[in-house]
């Protein structure tokens, strides 16, 4: 039997619109949530156009001449937009009835390749019963017939399974949110024996090893701690019969674990080190949920990689401001400071989920706007923009060639290597080089 896919009735009408805007076809992403009985498609979002499309609306004439890697960039860039919980869930293409019989064809080769791009990115790992499947929607600009398949996206060699597609109003007026704000410091010693210190690579190196201590920590929802198996609406009150957009929020603790159990023996490794990364700061994390009697384990995995995601997001961002603004140089500690982006979130027309992203101190919000109609195809009133966190500046004196030794080491005690420091919500990172030797204390378990 195959998946079903329950899907926001709006979206339907925003396909039907698309077909008779943009010929001989169009491309797109789905965005919503697995979970173990069904799925839920809650926003449709097109394939931007490039600059040459953009006037006349007109696409290359065969489906031969997808721009793969376009369409995967814009993936990882809405993935990047989305809170906990939601993922880009399939393509669509909506293509004329000549382009049809290879509309297949070319659904495949981008499930695989947009799920190839997203992985690559990701710092956690799929859990063994997680929902493999992704959606492949296949929809004819003149007669408006619908077909919907699945594959299995861990199978290269998978085939296209049959899926139903049901449109449903209010689909997600009343999900569940878990909101908490998680205070990060990790550091990450770079070894005096290392080549390269380069600090994209470093950082994330760091960050794959807190991720770690995420997945292991202990989330505590509305002040208890839950059966991964209860209902996360046990013992309370479920919004019932509401077409209105509500949301129900649950506050969540988590629970960082110290030290390993007293199961594990653990050995300590001495390295002499040139440099250091320290990430210090609070981060805002949000995730929702269905509201289908979801279960702890679902909403708790999906804050887990929420919090995951939006650290790494901002490193990522960042790395990516540095290149386009000052070249790719900048990615090595040439910088004191490097001011990571604020989170924000926007509400979406009836739904209570709401959309994501990030934004430098410097960005008008005129350019967030423009983001959300070029990414989302959403339309954001600027006074609807809640940004989560505020900022504090902190100054610290740059280490410069002309120092003695002797300043050099009040510099290296009272700085670190990258600092992500906040005090009210924000992270701000620093980047300064540690010229005295550092010797870090890795353990490893048996």
């Amino acid at each position: 039997m195959g998946r079903t896919y329950f899907v926001e009735e709006a979206i339907g009408q925003y396909l039907s619109d698309l077909s008779t805007k943009v010929k001989p076809y169009v491309t797109g992403l789905l965005i919503g949530q697995c979970s173990p009985q069904r799925d839920y498609v809650i926003w449709a979002v097109r394939t931007p156009p490039k600059e040459e499309q953009k006037e006349d609306n007109i696409s290359p004439s065969k489906l031969a001449s997808i721009d793969e890697e376009w369409i995967t960039t814009h993936a990882s860039q809405v993935a990047q937009m989305l809170p906990g919980g939601l993922l880009v869930l399939g393509v669509f293409i909506i293509a004329t009835p000549e382009l049809s019989k290879d509309s297949q064809n070319a659904l495949r080769k981008l499930i695989f390749s947009v799920e190839k791009s997203l992985t690559k990115r990701r710092l956690w790992k799929p859990a063994e019963e997680e929902i493999s499947d992704r959606a492949a929607l296949q929809i004819c600009s003149a007669t408006k017939k619908v077909v919907c398949r699945t594959y299995d996206v861990q199978d290269p060699k998978s085939s296209a399974k049959p899926a139903d597609w049901k449109y449903q109003s209010a689909l997600s007026a009343s999900w569940l949110a878990l909101d908490c704000t998680v205070n990060v410091n990790i550091h990450i010693p770079l070894l005096a024996t290392s080549l390269n210190h380069d600090l994209e690579k470093n950082t994330k190196n760091g960050l794959n090893r807190w991720s770690k201590q995420i997945e292991d920590s202990v989330f505590l929802i509305n002040g208890q701690v839950k059966d991964d198996d209860t209902e996360l609406l046990e013992g309370q009150k479920k919004l019932r019969g509401n077409t209105q957009s509500s949301t129900q929020f649950s506050d969540v603790k988590v629970l960082t674990q110290l030290s390993q159990g007293s199961g594990h023996r653990s050995t300590a490794t001495v390295q002499v080190c040139s440099a250091s990364i320290n990430l210090k700061g609070a981060v805002k994390c949000r995730a929702y949920i269905h509201n289908n009697k979801p279960k702890v384990k679902e909403a708790v995995q999906a804050l887990k990689r929420d919090i995951i995601n939006t650290l790494s997001d901002r490193c990522e961002i960042l790395f990516e401001d540095l290149i386009i603004n000052e070249g790719p140089h900048k990615k090595n500690f040439e910088r004191e400071y490097h001011v990571l982006p604020q989170r924000l979130f926007v509400p979406v027309a009836g739904s209570s989920v709401m959309l994501s992203d990030y934004k430098f101190g410097d960005e008008a919000a005129g350019e967030i706007q423009e983001r959300f109609v070029e990414m989302l195809d959403q339309c954001v009133q600027a006074e609807d923009i809640y940004i989560a966190e505020e900022i504090n500046t902190i100054n610290i004196c740059p280490v410069t060639d002309n120092m003695d030794d002797t300043q050099r080491k009040q510099v290296t005690k009272a700085t670190l290597l990258l600092k992500l420091q906040q005090n009210m919500g924000v992270v701000i990172a620093a980047a300064v080089a540690v010229f005295a030797s550092i010797f870090s204390f890795n353990y490893f378990s048996d």
